[in-house]
Parts: structure tokens; sequence; C-alpha cells
């Protein structure tokens, strides 16, 4: 067992309130392959962009993060990505969603890296549902994780990154901002998504 909770508890946090957040989600030796992985991939790491595809864009003043989209090539990435496929296959028997796949990335925030207020669903497209942030270190300054209450700009809750802290919210109905970084913060950022496919055409991740 790779998890330290039940599926009741993100559940019934997810169909009261549309967001749960889960301590010590996963065991400690999970955590720490991939964080390891993290640093192997290091140089790999690019700058994060903004939209998908052809409207993919580069712009340092809404987002400074670096990111590393999950490639299967460590055994730690095919175990969280099995946790998160045991998750998906609960959501779906208990809240009949239909979600379809999972894709996630490591996200790397160094001294003075943000991401300003956005909602991760993409513009004309409802593909993504549920929103999950993993931490993978415990930065001592910055790097806070603030969910805004839906259609408000009055703040639901703010997370500090905890190593082994799992996020989960509601994609369109969630804005949320992380706020400047001091220490380096590595996370997972994940979206479990539908499929929006138009004339058959399989809506592709990212």
């Amino acid at each position: 067992m790779n998890t330290l909770f039940s599926s009741d508890v993100y559940l019934n946090a997810i169909e009261t309130h549309g967001y749960t957040v889960i301590q010590n989600a996963l065991v400690t030796e999970l955590v720490n392959d991939l964080i390891t992985d993290c640093h192997r991939i290091n140089p790999h790491f690019s700058l994060a962009g903004i939209g998908r595809l052809n409207d993919l864009q580069i712009d340092k003043t809404i987002r400074k993060d670096k990111t590393f989209w999950f490639d299967g090539s460590s055994q730690a990435q095919l175990t969280y990505q099995a946790i998160m496929e045991s998750i998906k296959t609960t959501l779906n028997r208990n809240l009949f969603i239909g979600l379809f796949d999972y894709e996630c990335h490591y996200a790397k925030y160094t001294q003075g890296d943000f991401y300003k207020k956005h909602i991760d669903a993409f513009k004309g497209r409802s593909n993504r549902v549920f929103t999950t942030v993993l931490y993978l270190n415990t930065p001592k300054q910055g790097g806070e994780l603030v969910i805004y209450k839906p259609k408000s700009k009055e703040v639901e809750i703010v997370i500090k990154p905890t190593a082994g802290t799992l996020v989960m919210f509601e994609s369109e109905r969630f804005a949320h901002e992380v706020l400047p970084a001091v220490d380096e913060r590595y996370s997972i950022a994940g979206w479990f998504r539908k499929n929006a496919s138009i004339s058959g055409i399989i809506d592709p991740p990212r």
C-alpha cells in the first residue's frame, strides 16, 4: 500500500465542499522516490506555458514555474499514476462523472516564481474536472496555494506546501493561485479529465 487514506476521506469532502486536503496521503518512501525523480530529470524542466497545443504561450507575468510532464521513465512515476488511476475509478463509481484519463507533470518553483489567479479548465472546453496537487517537499517560506470561493474574490483556503499532502478540487469551480516562492518548491500538478472529443477525435492531453 502506497496510500495512507481511505476513499471516504476525499469522497465526503468533495461532495460537501468541492475540494479536499489530505495530509500524509502517501507513504514517505514514495514521496522520497518522487522527489529523487525530480532531481534526476532536473535539467529537463522547462518554462511552463499557458493554454494548449496551438494556443500554448509563455507569459512570465502570469506564471514563472517550470514543469516536466510525466513520461513513464521511472517506477516512481508509474506508481503515482497507478494511484491516480485507482482514485479515478473510485470517483467514477461513486460520483458517476465519467472521468476519461489523468495527466500530470512535476512543477518546480524557485525563488520568486508564482502562478497568478486562474481557472484550470481551458476556455471553451470542460475536459478538466478535478485538479490535484501533491507536494513533494516542505519549503520554509512561500509557495502557498490559495483557493478562492466560487465566483468570488474571497479566499476559501490557503494551503502551505507540506511534503506528502494531496489537494484535490473541482477544476472549473475554484479559481486559485500559487504565491511567490521563497524556498524551492516541488509538487505534482495533475488533472482528471473527461473526453471532450469532437467528431470522434479524442481530445488530446495538456
